[in-house]
């Protein structure tokens, strides 16, 4: 994929009422592994292909971990389908990420993370909402 830049953008507001919406809260590095399990069923239950679903697992992983490290009181993550997509918030009280960035070099210890999930969603976006900082991530089925 190298060369290959996703979509990156600013998301509008979306109500996610309208669809069988999965939710699930996250605190703790210890939880992570659970989120991963959550995800995964969930998006198998929706018709994610399996390549696809390690590939989601990766994204909510990456993003999950950064809520940990970086901001407090966990995070929370809703998993839901519409028309032809898979789509995933990965919501905390962080500030809004930058995405858009070229991946670190191979010396680099950190910063990985967010040019991961680019890589391996179809698009990526942010948005702040009264609920906190929303990353939504979407995936072809």
């Amino acid at each position: 994929m190298p060369g290959d830049r996703r979509e990156i953008r600013t998301i509008a507001e979306q109500s996610t009422s309208a669809h069988s919406t999965d939710s699930m809260a996250y605190h703790a590095a210890a939880d992570l592994r659970a989120l991963r399990a959550f995800v995964c069923a969930g998006a198998v239950a929706r018709g994610l292909s399996p390549q696809r679903v390690e590939l989601l697992a990766l994204a909510v992983s990456e993003l999950a971990t950064n809520t940990l490290q970086h901001t407090t009181g966990g995070g929370r993550v809703r998993l839901w389908a519409e028309a032809d997509h898979l789509i995933c918030d990965v919501i905390d009280q962080g500030p809004m990420r930058a995405f858009g960035r070229d991946m670190p070099p191979a010396e680099a210890v950190r910063g990985r993370g967010l040019a991961i999930v680019e890589q391996v969603c179809d698009e990526v976006g942010v948005l702040a909402m009264p609920e906190g900082t929303v990353v939504r991530i979407r995936l072809g089925l």
